[in-house]
């Protein structure tokens, strides 16, 4: 196991506003998460893997599911979250989810392997080492068991009517994450990257996708921005003062166009089951 070091690879930090932050947004997709959850037959009794479960609202989806007699155990390297994300768990009365502080990049198995249903949802986005993830998360997947993805494509934000400061702000957004060696179109190749892991052809694909009012989706571009901001900042993507401006002209466009609507980033999902008698 491992704590979150200088090598972390999770460009938008580690902070409180970033955690709640992520809590937001895992809530916004739990509707598109749980539609594939049921889609493969995640069934009582079943064991689980989250990797990359940052603040658990998808553990909770899963243990739904699964119930008391499954299991469900998250990983991740942020070493305080952890501790929060179990004891949030455990409160609501899920006593079966546990969670490890672990680092999915280690050339080593996943602990407690084989699962019955490995995920990852906005994980393989932050890693450079794709391919060498995908094809760990899938030797931990029990034969007859599934390994689901879930991943972004930034490409697809728009706005009507048009406003080119939303361009702008989602322009530094990619370009910032892009410098810091995200991959924002990761989504998009999800099938490319089962197949470079010798996973093979996803048996399903799912696009997912959010028109918002232009009020919550902007105050979450801005959040977003906020967050990557350190990491664009450091990596000359823009300046204090650009950045600051572009949010504050955000900020005016928003509220001078009540009647605007926002396409969010796509969130792609692949899921591929293992046949029974493949060893794992």
């Amino acid at each position: 196991m491992t704590t979150t070091t200088e090598r972390d690879p999770y460009v938008l930090g580690r902070t409180s506003h970033e955690y709640e932050r992520l809590r937001g947004q895992a809530r916004a997709w739990s509707r598109a998460t749980s539609r594939l959850l049921d889609d493969i037959g995640l069934a009582p009794g079943a064991r689980c893997l989250d990797a990359g479960c940052g603040p658990g609202e998808t553990m909770r989806l899963m243990a739904e599911r699964v119930g008391p007699a499954g299991h469900v155990l998250g990983v991740d390297m942020d070493a305080t979250l952890g501790p929060a994300t179990r004891s949030m768990l455990r409160g609501e009365g899920h006593e079966q989810c546990e969670v490890l502080v672990h680092d999915v990049t280690e050339d080593a198995p996943l602990p407690g392997a084989p699962f019955d249903l490995v995920y990852a949802r906005l994980l393989l986005f932050h890693l450079p080492q794709r391919v060498a993830v995908l094809r760990r998360l899938w030797d931990a997947v029990a034969p007859g068991g599934h390994l689901l993805v879930q991943d972004y494509d930034l490409r697809s934000v728009s706005v009507l009517p048009p406003l080119p400061v939303v361009d702008d702000v989602h322009g530094l957004l990619v370009a910032g994450m892009a410098a810091a060696g995200c991959d924002v179109s990761v989504g998009a190749r999800l099938p490319q990257l089962f197949a470079e892991a010798g996973i093979g052809e996803p048996d399903g694909t799912d696009v997912a996708g959010r028109i918002e009012p232009i009020a919550p989706a902007t105050a979450y571009l801005d959040a977003t921005f906020r967050s990557v901001l350190p990491a664009a900042l450091d990596r000359g993507v823009t300046t204090e003062h650009e950045a600051h401006r572009a949010l504050d002209d955000l900020a005016r466009a928003s509220a001078g166009t009540p009647d605007g609507q926002v396409v969010l980033p796509l969130l792609v999902g692949a899921w591929k089951r293992k046949l029974p008698g493949v060893r794992v």
